[in-house]
C-alpha cells in the first residue's frame, strides 16, 4: 500500500470505530486526542522554518529563471500573474460554492463540536492595524507569534537582498537555506511515518463525537476544494484560446496524454515528457518548450494558491468563522506568495506545510488539517491535472507572443 492509501485507510478505520463505540469511548477518545495532537504538533513545528527556507530558495530559483533571457522573463512574469489570479479567484469562488452548496447543518455542528479543542490560531486585526503590522519590527517575534504575513514580507525582502549579493556569498546563503529546507523535509517524513497512527487517533475522536455526519462532511470538503481547482483547469483552456490562439478542442486533444499521466501519477515532473510532446504537437518550437516547461514544473503550480486557499476557507466555514475581507486578502497574499516555496512532493508531504501558513495568516485553526490530509489524494488529482494543463497553456502562449514579436521585427 502507498503512504496515501495507508493514511486514508487509517482515517476510515478511525471514523468507523469512533462511530461504533460512540459515547462509550470517552476514555479512548481522550487518549486518542492526546496522541493526535502530539502528531499534529510534530508537523506544525516545521512550518515556520520550512516556509522561510523554501521562500528564500524559491525566490532565488525564480530570479535565476528570469535571468535566463527575455523569453524566460516573460514566462516567469506570466506565471506570477496567474498565481495571483488563482488565489484571488478562490477568495470569491470558494465562498460562493459554500453558499450554493453548504455543508449540512447537522454535519457542520457535529464536526465543530468534535474539534472544539481547536481554537483559532490568531486574530485578524482591523484594516488599519492590519496595514501597520504588515512590516514586522522584529521578524523573530513575528515567527514566535505565528504572524505569518509579516514574516513573509520580511523573508521576501531578505530573499531579494540575497540575490543581489556577490555570487560566492549568494551561493553560501542559498546553500544554508537549502540545507534547512532539506532537514525540515526529513523531519516531516519522520512525522509522516506516524501519520496512520495520528490520523487514526484524530479520526477516532471525530467519529466518536460527530458520528456518521463526519463521512458526509469529508466528501463535501473534497467536492468543494476539487471544484475550486477545476476552475483553474478550465481557465487553462481560456488561456490557450486567448493567449496562444489555439482552438480549445485542439488544445484538449494535445493535452490528453499529459493529463492521463498526471491523473495516474499525480506528478507534474513525471508528466513533463508528455507535456513536451503535447506542446510540440501544438506547434511550439522545441527551443521554447525546452526552456519554459521545465521552469513551469519547477516554480509554477497554478492550482496551488486556489486550492490551498480553498482549504483554509473551508476550515473557517467548518468552524463557523466569519471571514472578513481583510482576512481573505491576507489569505490571497499568503497563498500566492508561499506557492513560490511549494515543494514538488506528493500532497501528503506538502499538505500541512503549504496550507498552514495561509490558515495562520487568516486566523483560521490549523488542527483540522491533520484530518483533511487523509483525503488529500482525491483533490491532489485535480491539483496535478490543473497544473499540467496550465503549464502547457502558458508555454503555448509564450511561444505565440514570441512569434508575434519576431514577426513585427522582421516586418520592420
Amino acid at each position: 500500500m502507498t503512504k496515501a492509501t495507508t493514511i486514508l485507510a487509517a482515517l476510515i478505520l478511525g471514523l468507523v470505530l469512533g462511530i461504533w463505540l460512540d459515547t462509550r469511548s470517552h476514555g479512548f477518545a481522550e487518549a486518542a486526542d492526546i496522541i493526535g495532537t502530539l502528531w499534529l504538533n510534530g508537523l506544525r513545528m516545521t512550518v515556520i522554518p520550512l516556509v522561510v527556507a523554501l521562500l528564500v530558495t524559491g525566490i532565488a530559483q525564480t530570479a535565476a529563471a528570469a535571468k535566463a533571457g527575455k523569453l524566460a522573463l516573460r514566462a516567469v512574469v506570466t506565471m506570477m500573474v496567474i498565481l495571483w489570479c488563482s488565489a484571488t479567484m478562490a477568495a470569491f469562488v470558494t465562498p460562493a460554492l459554500l453558499s450554493a452548496f453548504p455543508m449540512p447543518v447537522e454535519a457542520g455542528a457535529a464536526l465543530k463540536s468534535a474539534l472544539s479543542s481547536a481554537p483559532a490560531t490568531g486574530e485578524v486585526k482591523p484594516f488599519g492595524e492590519f496595514l501597520r503590522a504588515i512590516v514586522p519590527t522584529n521578524p523573530f517575534d513575528a515567527a514566535a507569534k505565528d504572524a505569518i504575513l509579516p514574516l513573509i514580507v520580511f523573508t521576501m525582502a531578505f530573499a531579494f537582498a540575497v540575490i543581489r549579493l556577490p555570487e560566492p556569498k549568494r551561493v553560501l546563503v542559498g546553500g544554508f537555506f537549502e540545507a534547512i529546507s532539506d532537514a525540515m523535509l526529513i523531519i516531516i517524513n519522520w512525522v509522516l511515518m506516524l501519520a496512520p497512527v495520528g490520523v487514526f487517533a484524530l479520526a477516532f475522536v471525530v467519529g466518536a463525537k460527530a458520528g456518521a455526519a463526519a463521512l458526509g462532511a469529508l466528501a463535501h470538503y473534497v467536492a468543494i476544494v476539487t471544484a475550486t481547482g477545476m476552475v483553474v483547469w478550465l481557465a487553462s483552456f481560456v488561456v490557450a484560446a486567448i493567449g496562444a490562439r489555439r482552438n480549445p478542442f485542439t488544445f484538449f486533444r494535445a493535452a490528453i496524454p499529459a493529463q492521463a499521466v498526471a491523473i495516474s501519477t499525480q506528478s507534474s515532473l513525471v508528466s513533463l515528457p508528455a507535456m513536451l510532446k503535447g506542446v510540440t504537437a501544438l506547434g511550439v518550437p522545441p527551443r521554447t518548450a525546452d526552456l519554459v516547461l521545465p521552469v513551469a514544473v519547477a516554480i509554477f503550480r497554478a492550482t496551488g494558491p486556489a486550492m490551498n486557499l480553498a482549504v483554509a476557507i473551508y476550515v473557517a466555514h467548518w468552524m463557523g468563522m466569519e471571514l472578513t475581507p481583510w482576512a481573505l486578502a491576507a489569505g490571497v497574499a499568503a497563498a500566492a506568495t508561499t506557492t513560490l516555496g511549494a515543494v514538488s512532493l506528493p500532497g501528503t508531504v506538502s499538505f500541512v506545510t503549504s496550507i498552514a501558513p495561509i490558515s495562520l495568516a487568516m486566523g483560521v485553526p490549523v488542527e483540522p488539517l491533520a484530518l483533511l490530509i487523509a483525503v488529500e489524494t482525491f483533490p491532489d488529482i485535480m491539483r496535478t491535472l490543473g497544473n499540467v494543463t496550465m503549464d502547457m497553456a502558458v508555454t503555448a502562449t509564450i511561444s505565440e507572443r514570441a512569434g508575434d514579436e519576431h514577426g513585427e521585427e522582421v516586418a520592420l
